[in-house]
């Protein structure tokens, strides 16, 4: 009897942009943009099988470090649940203004509803 394939939700290597020209290279060649006024998402087709996700919270618009990583947790946490849904894109996700004044639920509201514009664009460009 063959073993079903279980889908895990870890966040290894290969589901991370890891080098500046990964970034570099959504940010020249960014084919979405899913934007609101406390998160900007970039995102471009990827040559891997599996969304890979990178993050940018600056300290121009979330002041305190405690409050950037809790920002990142919450962020890459939403992505380890949705990656099964995420279509293969290299993805950025930007912070700005306005995201440290969130709580954490509000945090992942936002973001569901942003991986749920993603999928939806990314559907229509094909």
């Amino acid at each position: 009897m063959a073993a079903c394939p279980e889908k895990t939700y870890g966040f290894g290597r290969e589901l991370r942009l890891l080098t500046a020209l990964d970034y570099k290279t959504v940010f020249d060649d960014a084919q979405l943009k899913v934007a609101c006024p406390q998160l900007l998402i970039l995102a471009r087709r990827s040559s891997s099988p599996r969304p890979r996700l990178g993050l940018i919270i600056a300290k121009k618009n979330v002041k305190l470090a405690c409050t950037r990583n809790r920002l990142k947790r919450l962020l890459r946490e939403s992505f380890r649940h949705q990656q099964h849904q995420l279509p293969e894109l290299d993805i950025v996700v930007m912070a700005r203004r306005g995201l440290a004044d969130m709580d954490n639920s509000q945090v992942h509201k936002l973001i569901d509803k942003q991986w749920k514009r993603l999928c939806k664009r990314t559907a229509q460009s094909t």
